[in-house]
């Protein structure tokens, strides 16, 4: 019987920027030192300073406003984009690699926002004067698990996270899309697309009174995290099935 022996090609890991873990450890332990600071009562002072000063310059004009641009940071509709674009790039490129980051996104945020939401049980601002219209005092506290799950889903800001993640995977795809058009993603562009959305729902969510500011400041540091794990993903050198060989071409160019 003849043997035959492949050499598979080494995975290595992308390079993201700053490079290093360290900065992923930084984001890490910044936000399990948040998570604690609330967990043992601190920062809830300025919380409440931050929301009321919100409340108190909010007219309808520019509450409106606000609304409208936070519909940049919908979970939903950023998912269903994110994934058609890549099944786009992979039908013009004949390759099934660009629907695998909207994929791993998709999981990666499903098994850490929400359940974090669950676990931290913290009310919005608004928990105060919507149902279940709780004293201001109780709208603060992290670990609020005898209140409804609805009613207990503040932090870290989903908004927030969300935006990061996906508007992050948006800019991925974006230059191989342009690319099968003969044309050049400009740096800028992707610096506006992966940085101007998630500010702006960061900014709007806070100033709605929709999260407390720490809510989105944890939204922050994870969504900067998971950004940080999926840019590293090789997606052009990941092992796939037999069957997907003709469907195997990459569609990142190397950094």
């Amino acid at each position: 019987m003849r043997e035959t022996t492949g050499v598979r090609k080494k995975l290595r890991l992308r390079p993201v920027r700053p490079s290093g873990w360290w900065f992923d450890g930084l984001l890490l332990a910044a936000l399990v030192g948040l998570t604690v600071a609330l967990a043992t009562d601190h920062l809830f002072g300025l919380d409440r300073g931050v929301a009321d000063w919100a409340e108190e310059h909010r007219p309808t004009v520019a509450r409106w406003a606000a609304m409208i641009l936070n519909y940049l940071g919908q979970g939903t509709p950023l998912t269903l984009l994110a994934a058609g674009l890549g099944v786009v790039v992979a039908v013009r490129l004949r390759s099934v690699r660009p629907v695998l980051p909207p994929v791993v996104a998709f999981v990666l945020t499903y098994l850490t926002i929400g359940p974090l939401k669950v676990w931290t049980a913290r009310p919005a601002p608004s928990a105060s004067v919507r149902e279940p219209f709780l004293p201001p005092d109780q709208t603060l506290p992290l670990f609020q698990h005898d209140l409804p799950v609805r009613f207990a889903q503040s932090y870290p800001s989903g908004h927030v996270a969300n935006a990061i993640v996906w508007y992050g995977m948006l800019a991925l795809l974006l230059a191989p899309l342009l690319g099968t058009l003969g044309r050049a993603v400009p740096p800028r562009l992707v610096a506006v697309v992966r940085v101007v959305p998630p500010l702006v729902v960061l900014c709007t969510t806070i100033y709605l009174g929709w999260h407390w500011l720490t809510d989105s400041v944890a939204g922050l540091l994870l969504g900067l995290l998971l950004d940080r794990l999926l840019h590293r993903v090789p997606w052009n050198d990941l092992p796939l099935p037999g069957a997907l060989r003709k469907w195997d071409r990459p569609f990142i160019s190397a950094p």
